[in-house]
């Protein structure tokens, strides 16, 4: 079954003046959530969040209760492409400049007939300008694109200035549909995630589930710095320093969590060996887990991790260890 076609939108005055371009159908908006219900699947029904907006791209996050995935659409006047996507993705991370496929959504002239070709034999026309679709959301006046294989038909319904409203997918006598039930202005994505902390009278970690908000935009490495320091457990010790700062956060090809710290977190740090041993733990099982990888590679403005006690060499990373640790 081919990925169902997602978001985005907000209404919008539109000039009714002018001929339609592909872009007036898939708007570049920031902080809504989307709720889109589904039958005929129990994955039908998703969550849709904007992560990251661009001047022309915007990136945004479904989750179907059974997944996350992040998708990244290039829009245009003429068309409106899918450029990126990535399942099981359960972190925040700009994509934006990432490519790894083509898949256009909607291509002009905006007209009954327009048909483009997909890869792997699919085809794509628009089949109708101005299909009344009921939704929970609201009705709609939208535009029909049918996307068809020897095997199954997908139709998409985009209202303008709105975005996707209705997606229908059939294969045999099945049927699946997801329908725009809601649309939440000023939303935050919410993440629970799971900060760890030391404790040296008993050399034991902490750990607390925090739940993080997210804006569009908003930088994961800035939110997850302030969201650390902003509720330390009784009876254990902070890992980051008030002036602590994290420089650059990622997850490269390779497979490891690159983090980035300001110098403060070693000028400000006063710890003995065992008790900074536990902190750089602490480190690598918050950020090792947040992308679900166990290797965390730490440096320090750019620079090899080096202290008064540890040194890290070229190359040489965090491995998480979560053996033992304590849920607060």
């Amino acid at each position: 079954m081919a990925s169902l076609s997602l978001i985005l939108g907000g209404c919008q005055p539109s000039d009714s003046s002018q001929e339609p371009t592909a872009k007036d159908y898939f708007p570049i908006l920031e902080n809504v959530h989307y709720f889109y219900e589904g039958s005929g699947n129990e994955y039908a029904s998703y969550d849709a969040y904007i992560d990251y907006t661009g001047e022309n791209k915007i990136q945004w996050r479904t989750n179907n209760g059974g997944t996350e995935a992040v998708s990244v659409v290039e829009v245009a006047d003429d068309k409106v492409s899918e450029v990126f996507f990535q399942g099981e993705t359960y972190y925040r991370e700009n994509f934006l400049d990432s490519t790894n496929k083509v898949d256009i959504l909607i291509q002009g002239p905006i007209a009954v007939g327009t048909t483009w070709d997909l890869s792997e034999g699919l085809s794509r026309e628009i089949t109708n300008l101005a299909v009344d679709i009921e939704t929970p959301s609201g009705d709609y006046q939208a535009l029909e694109i049918t996307t068809t294989s020897a095997d199954y038909t997908t139709v998409d319904y985009y209202a303008k200035n709105v975005g996707l409203v209705k997606t229908v997918f059939t294969a045999g006598g099945d049927e699946i549909s997801s329908t725009l039930a809601t649309i939440e202005q000023n939303a935050a994505l919410t993440q629970n995630i799971a900060f760890y902390f030391p404790n040296i009278n008993d050399d034991l970690l902490y750990y607390k589930t925090m739940a993080v908000e997210f804006s569009t935009n908003d930088i994961t490495g800035a939110i997850l710095s302030g969201a650390y320091k902003s509720d330390v457990p009784a009876n254990t010790g902070g890992v980051f320093s008030a002036n602590t700062k994290i420089n650059s956060l990622s997850m490269n090809e390779n497979g490891m969590v690159y983090l980035d710290l300001s110098g403060e977190y070693l000028s400000e740090m006063n710890a003995g060996a065992g008790y900074e041993s536990m902190m750089l733990q602490c480190v690598a099982n918050t950020f090792g887990g947040y992308y679900n990888i166990d290797k965390v590679l730490l440096t320090i403005d750019g620079n090899l991790y080096e202290s008064g006690h540890i040194a890290l060499e070229d190359g040489e990373y965090l491995t998480v260890d979560t053996t033992g640790n304590v849920a607060l």
